[in-house]
C-alpha cells in the first residue's frame, strides 16, 4: 500500500513538473544552437534594431499549414524566430499566424498585401495535385508596412525580418552616391543589389561634374564598371573626398569581352592610373582558373544537335575568401566574368588586405585575349595560385585622414542588365557587392545576417577522402550511439542486480 502511495505521489510530481515546464516555456523560450554560423541565434544587430523600435510592430505571417514537410519546417522555424524576437523586444513586437488556404477572405487579404502564393505539386493517394502555398509576412509599424513576399525554406530568415524592421524604423538613411558620367551602367542594371541596398541607404546617382554637389553628404561613393576616362576635375574631387575620410567602392573592368568576336579588349581609361597612384594596381591581364563557370556549346552528332556545358576558365569560380573579412563572411562561391588581378603599390602607411583569391590552379593571359572555347586546357595552363581579385585599402590614402577603398577586379559580377537581356545573378554575387558597400558604410551589423545560411556545400566538390569519411560518419554514428546506449544501460542494470544480491540489501 505504501509503495502504491509513493508511486502515485511521484507521478503527480512528474505531471506537475511537466505542466510547469510547459507554462514557463511559453514565457521563456530557450534554444541551443550548435550550427556552424549560429543561424538560430539572434545577432546583436537584431537586438539593437528591436531596442530602437520607435513604436510597437505587428508581424502578420501568412503561412500554409499541412503541406509538404519542408514547407511546414519553414513555418515552424519562422514561428520560433518570431518568439525570440518577441522576447528580445520586450513586448514591442507582436505576431499572428494566418492560414490563407482555410479562409478565402484571408487569402484575398494576403494577395492584396503583395504576398502571392507559390504553386507546388503534392502527391495524395497516388495522385499529383497542384496546391497553392503561402510563405509570406506583412510587417506593420504605425502607418507603414513592408512585405516579405516569400520566406524560402532554409533562407536567411533573420536578415529578411531584421532588414524589414530596419527599413521601417530608420528615420534618416545614410546616403550612398552612385557615380555616373564615365560610361558606368545605370543603377537599374544591377537591380538585385540596389533592392537590398535601399533597405539601409538612400542611393543617389551623381555626376562629379555637378558644381552644386557636396560629396561630404555621402558616406560612400560607388564606381561600377567605368569605360571612359575621368576629367581631371572629377579625379580631384575624388581626391578631396578621400582626404576628408570618405569611402570608395570600385568594381573595375580592365578589359571588356566581346563574345561576337570572342575577344577581350583593353579598356583605355585614366582611372586605372589614378587607382595605381593610390596604391592599387589592376593589371593588364585576364585571369583563367581551373575552377570556373560553364558555357553551353552546340555540338552536332549525325542529325542531332545538342548543347553541352563545358568549363570556361575565363569565368573564374571563386571559393577562396578571407574568412576574417566581413565582406566575404558566409559566402560560398562567386562567379566572376572576365577578371583581372590586383597588386599593391602603396607604402607601409596603408593597410592592404586581399579578400578574393583564385584557386590553386590558375593563371593569367595578356591583353587583348582570344576566348578559345575549343581549347583543351591542361595543368600547364594554370601555373599560378591564390591570385588577388578583390582587396581593401585603408589608411591615409589621399591625405592625413584615414579612408577606405574596396576594389574588385571585375566590374560586371553583380550586373543584371536590362530589358530582355536582364538575368538573375546568383545570391553570393549580389551579396559580394552589397557586403562591400555595407563594410564601408554600415555599423549596425546587418552585414553578418545577409549570408547567415548555407547556400551550397555539395559533397561531390569535396576531396574524395573527406566526402567518403562524412558519408560513413553519417551512416555509422547513429548505430554507434545506439550500441553505446545499450552497453551503458546493460551495465547499469547489472550493477543494480549485484547490489540487490548483497547481504543486508533492503
Amino acid at each position: 500500500m505504501r509503495n502504491k502511495k509513493s508511486i502515485a505521489s511521484q507521478l503527480i510530481l512528474i505531471v506537475l513538473a511537466l505542466v510547469l515546464i510547459n507554462v514557463l516555456s511559453e514565457k521563456y523560450f530557450v534554444r541551443l544552437d550548435f550550427t556552424e554560423d549560429r543561424i538560430y541565434t539572434l545577432s546583436n544587430a537584431t537586438k539593437d534594431i528591436l531596442k530602437a523600435l520607435p513604436e510597437p510592430v505587428t508581424v502578420t505571417a501568412y503561412f500554409t499549414r499541412g503541406s509538404q514537410q519542408q514547407i511546414e519546417k519553414a513555418r515552424t522555424d519562422f514561428k520560433d524566430l518570431l518568439i525570440e524576437y518577441t522576447n528580445a523586444s520586450k513586448g514591442m513586437l507582436n505576431y499572428e499566424f494566418l492560414n490563407p488556404n482555410e479562409d478565402p477572405q484571408v487569402e484575398q487579404e494576403a494577395m492584396q498585401a503583395g504576398i502571392q502564393p507559390l504553386v507546388i505539386s503534392v502527391r495524395e493517394k497516388d495522385q499529383v495535385k497542384q496546391q497553392k502555398v503561402f510563405l509570406g509576412a506583412k510587417i506593420t509599424l504605425g502607418e507603414q508596412t513592408d512585405i516579405i513576399p516569400v520566406m524560402q525554406p532554409g533562407a536567411a530568415m533573420e536578415y529578411a525580418l531584421s532588414s524589414a524592421l530596419k527599413k521601417l524604423s530608420v528615420m534618416n538613411k545614410p546616403r550612398v552616391g552612385i557615380v555616373q558620367g564615365h560610361g558606368e551602367p545605370a543603377m537599374n542594371t544591377y537591380a538585385q543589389a540596389v533592392q537590398q541596398l535601399q533597405v539601409l541607404y538612400d542611393l543617389q546617382p551623381i555626376q562629379l561634374s555637378d558644381s552644386s554637389l557636396n560629396l561630404n553628404e555621402f558616406i560612400t561613393l560607388a564606381i561600377v564598371a567605368p569605360t571612359d576616362s575621368f576629367p581631371q576635375n572629377d579625379l580631384r574631387k575624388l581626391d578631396q573626398y578621400l582626404a576628408q575620410g570618405g569611402n570608395l567602392y570600385v568594381a573595375f573592368n580592365r578589359f571588356n569581352g566581346d563574345f561576337q568576336s570572342m575577344r577581350g579588349n583593353l579598356v583605355e581609361t585614366n582611372f586605372a592610373q589614378w587607382l595605381e597612384q593610390k596604391g592599387l594596381k589592376v593589371e593588364n591581364n585576364c585571369v583563367v582558373d581551373a575552377s570556373a563557370g560553364t558555357v553551353g556549346v552546340r555540338q552536332q552528332t549525325g542529325f542531332m544537335t545538342f548543347t553541352r556545358q563545358i568549363p570556361f576558365p575565363y569565368w573564374p569560380l571563386i571559393r577562396k575568401f578571407d574568412e576574417d573579412m566581413p565582406i566575404t563572411k558566409g559566402l560560398e562561391q562567386t562567379m566572376l566574368q572576365l577578371a583581372s588581378t590586383i597588386n599593391f603599390t602603396g607604402d607601409t602607411s596603408l593597410t592592404y588586405k586581399p579578400f578574393l583569391l583564385t584557386s590553386d590552379k590558375s593563371g593569367t593571359l595578356p591583353l587583348p585575349v582570344y576566348f578559345n572555347v575549343q581549347k583543351q586546357w591542361g595543368e600547364n595552363d594554370f601555373p599560378l595560385s591564390n591570385l588577388t581579385i578583390g582587396a581593401t585599402l585603408e589608411g591615409p590614402i589621399a591625405g592625413n585622414v584615414n579612408s577606405k577603398i574596396v576594389l574588385i577586379g571585375d566590374g560586371d559580377f553583380a550586373i543584371n542588365g536590362e530589358g530582355q537581356e536582364a538575368q538573375q545573378r546568383q545570391p553570393d554575387n549580389v551579396s559580394l557587392m552589397v557586403n562591400s558597400i555595407d563594410y564601408l558604410s554600415d555599423d549596425t551589423g546587418l552585414i553578418d545576417l545577409r549570408t547567415k545560411e548555407v547556400t551550397s556545400r555539395p559533397l561531390d566538390e569535396l576531396e574524395e577522402g573527406r566526402s567518403t569519411w562524412l558519408k560513413w560518419l553519417n551512416f555509422a554514428l547513429p548505430l554507434i550511439l545506439v550500441i553505446l546506449y545499450g552497453i551503458l544501460r546493460s551495465q547499469i542494470r547489472r550493477n543494480k542486480r549485484k547490489k540487490r544480491m548483497e547481504v543486508g540489501y533492503v
